[in-house]
């Protein structure tokens, strides 16, 4: 999905937060920008959130595009924290994009840099494990403080 001209290889690697219970909720995330409307800011992961969200509602669609959306909740505390892009729009897909489908809204997260395996430097997106080799931690259990040590 990710357009050839463009790269989010140099973008930080960040853990996201839920900003209501401070569960953490995706060790793969990423600051973005809402295609649809570059004021909002926004955060971004490639991969499903595994046993920290579940989808709340019923799907929607916005007034700026005809992407198919449906609202992800924290399974700690219930609270809406983002949403899924169903079914992206042909223009938003042709458009620069990262390829990501699963969004967070800043109001609702927060971020954290991620390090590298050094421990010293921000993990850069484009050092980040592929999805076949990534071995993405059970973030569950973990806290936000076990991610800043």
């Amino acid at each position: 999905m990710s357009s050839s001209g463009c790269t989010f290889e140099d973008r930080c690697v960040s853990v996201l937060c839920c900003r209501f219970c401070r569960q953490v909720l995706s060790s793969r995330g990423m600051r973005a920008v809402l295609l649809a409307d570059t004021d909002t800011d926004l955060y971004s992961t490639d991969i499903p959130p595994s046993g920290t969200v579940d989808f709340i509602g019923s799907c929607y669609f916005t007034e700026i595009c005809k992407c198919k959306l449906k609202n992800i909740a924290c399974l700690k505390c219930g609270n809406v924290v983002g949403y899924h892009v169903i079914c992206p729009c042909k223009p938003c897909l042709l458009s620069c994009n990262n390829g990501h489908l699963w969004m967070f809204h800043s109001q609702a997260v927060f971020g954290i840099n991620r390090l590298d395996p050094s421990g010293v430097n921000v993990l850069l997106w484009g050092n980040l494990p592929d999805l076949e080799e990534s071995t993405e931690e059970d973030t569950s259990c973990t806290s936000e403080e076990e991610y800043i040590r």
